[in-house]
């Protein structure tokens, strides 16, 4: 879920989500607000690290240069959908085998 909390203390997020695995699947399920959430845990793409990043100082145009520093740094993720099981075409899913088919399409072909 994207959003920006304005504040830079500790969370206590299992006080107000617990996720609990069900079946073989690996499928979390969590209730948000009263809406039921499903999700999975991803792992990065192999020689792939996931960063959290943070603006240093907001650019006050869009022609400016932001900067960026990384914040925290991460080799899985719970993603989720709203109600619906995760599956293969959710583009989470397929934006993490993007490395290993760009690989293909852009590596040396052999004869």
């Amino acid at each position: 879920m994207p959003c920006e909390i304005e504040d830079n203390g500790p969370a206590e997020v299992s006080k107000y989500l617990t996720a609990t695995t069900k079946d073989c699947k690996l499928e979390k399920t969590v209730s948000f607000r009263g809406r039921g959430l499903k999700g999975r845990e991803l792992s990065c793409p192999q020689g792939y690290t996931g960063l959290v990043l943070k603006e240093v100082d907001k650019a006050s145009s869009d022609q400016e240069d932001r900067t960026l520093r990384v914040s925290s740094v991460f080799d899985k993720l719970t993603y989720w959908n709203l109600e619906t099981p995760p599956n293969s075409d959710d583009t989470v899913v397929m934006a993490m085998d993007w490395p290993e088919l760009a690989e293909a399409i852009h590596g040396p072909v052999e004869d």
